[in-house]
């Protein structure tokens, strides 16, 4: 099934993570394309139901990996670079790329993290069920939803 949410986060301390207002469409079956505590929880829910449901770090984005952040020379990056930049790390040796964001500049030095901006916290959703259609051949095949809100592929 293509089920489409409406989804509030919060973090621990009530603080807005994402106000909803972009639909979340995800291919329901395993697929990957939410996290999977919360897909289960989402298991059988109709269109209009609601659903509040809080994922602990390590169902979320993890926990804060401090060996994911590092200190580099300020020389190593191009001179127009901000505090809140993000960039990829292309790997050579056969790791997952990594995106970093930069939290610190000063005395040529930047400081970079690789961990996701909501590693190391808790996660409160207010989930609200959109639409639930039966996926088609193709989008079970790629393993994602088509169409609006979904992945688009060029044939």
């Amino acid at each position: 099934m293509v089920v489409t949410l409406r989804c509030r986060v919060s973090d621990p301390d009530g603080n807005l993570v994402d106000d909803g207002s972009q639909a979340v469409v995800y291919l329901h079956g395993g697929y990957d394309g939410i996290f999977p505590h919360l897909e289960e929880a989402l298991h059988g829910k109709n269109v209009g139901e609601l659903l509040e449901v809080k994922l602990q770090p390590e169902e979320a984005f993890g926990d804060y990996d401090e060996a994911l952040l590092r200190v580099e020379a300020q020389s190593l990056f191009p001179e127009n670079i901000e505090v809140g930049m993000q960039f990829e790390r292309v790997a050579d040796d056969g790791e997952d790329d990594m995106l970093y964001t930069i939290t610190d500049i000063a005395d040529g030095k930047v400081v970079v993290d690789g961990n996701h901006p909501l590693a190391g916290l808790a996660l409160q959703f207010h989930c609200t069920v959109e639409d639930v259609r039966p996926a088609t051949g193709d989008e079970i095949a790629h393993g994602h939803p088509h169409g609006p809100g979904g992945a688009q592929h060029e044939h």
